[in-house]
């Protein structure tokens, strides 16, 4: 009996954990983003669509509480630097990542950044935790999560870990064509 049970409770989590992560009806892929204008650690507004702008944004949902996200943040990390000065086929600003944060703690917030090196200049929060409205407003439901926004403002991709967003960005990097003789 206890092994019936332990089998469908297992089997009832894996179910709800896939709907959970697939079955987000807030945002579609080839639909224009929706705007997110939220404080930055230091108290500045910062809008989605300021960012964008000729340029390729991996939105990437974390917290600092999220031991998932933590240990994806070298990945994205090290995917950012080797993607951020790149030349696109049609975005001139190339790339960036925006951290959009579900903490409520504002201080351990900032020592996430800090220890683990999130280096772009885009971070927002409102510190709402899972009732944050950017997490509303994407229909986010577990973290990490990303979204990948080109430079026309329309969703490109979604992914559940940000790194994933690696094989989009190659396809879009511009190759130098080579001159013939």
């Amino acid at each position: 009996m206890k092994l019936l049970v332990t089998t469908f409770l297992v089997y009832a989590l894996c179910l709800t954990t896939a709907r959970a992560q697939y079955a987000n009806d807030k945002i579609k892929v080839g639909e224009q983003a929706p705007e997110l204008a939220f404080p930055t650690p230091k108290g500045d507004t910062i809008k989605l669509s300021d960012i964008y702008k000729n340029r390729y944004v991996l939105i990437d949902f974390w917290a600092s509480w999220c031991g998932p996200c933590r240990r994806a943040n070298p990945r994205l990390v090290k995917m950012y630097r080797e993607y951020k000065d790149l030349k696109y086929e049609d975005a001139k600003k190339g790339f960036t990542v925006l951290s959009v944060s579900l903490d409520q703690n504002k201080e351990k917030w900032e020592q996430a950044i800090a220890k683990d090196s999130l280096e772009w200049e885009y971070h927002m929060s409102d510190l709402g935790g899972w009732n944050a409205e950017p997490a509303q407003i994407y229909g986010v439901t577990f973290v990490p999560q990303a979204v990948l926004i080109g430079p026309d403002g329309k969703i490109v991709a979604t992914y559940n870990f940000a790194e994933q967003a690696e094989d989009e960005l190659k396809k879009r990097v511009k190759t130098r064509k080579k001159k013939r003789a």
